[in-house]
């Protein structure tokens, strides 16, 4: 498995840590109360390969709180509505199956900040 050796945002993980926050990492990604489980599992364990979904997860589940309140807006917030759901749902997709293979990388195009913005999270 390989890292960018000089990003301070990713973590350096060995498979055993994988291995024991795969679990974790993948209930993240099933709906806001997967994720209340997820942080509750990872409580005490403090898995870093866990941490790392959950803080995308947590990310991605605020950005699609905050498109739903977009939704009350007429037109423009249709529009973003449409297509946020679109782009938040391909993003789900990318991060659930970066946690079933065993890889710490962040979604597109937010997933970078959800570290920086979640860090203090697990």
């Amino acid at each position: 498995m390989e890292f960018p050796k000089n990003d301070p945002i990713l973590p350096i993980l060995d498979e055993k840590t994988i291995n024991d926050g795969k679990t974790t990492a993948i209930i993240a990604y099933i709906s806001v109360i997967g994720l209340i489980i997820a942080i509750v599992l990872n409580n005490d364990k403090k898995n870093a390969f866990a941490s790392f979904h959950i803080r995308q997860s947590l990310g991605l589940n605020i950005a699609s709180l905050i498109i739903g309140v977009l939704n009350i807006i007429p037109y423009i917030g249709w529009f973003a509505f449409a297509v946020g759901w679109v782009l938040l749902f391909i993003m789900w997709i990318i991060g659930l199956v970066n946690a079933l293979s065993g890889k710490a990388k962040p979604v597109p195009i937010l997933g970078p900040k959800f570290e920086e913005w979640f860090r203090g999270v697990n």
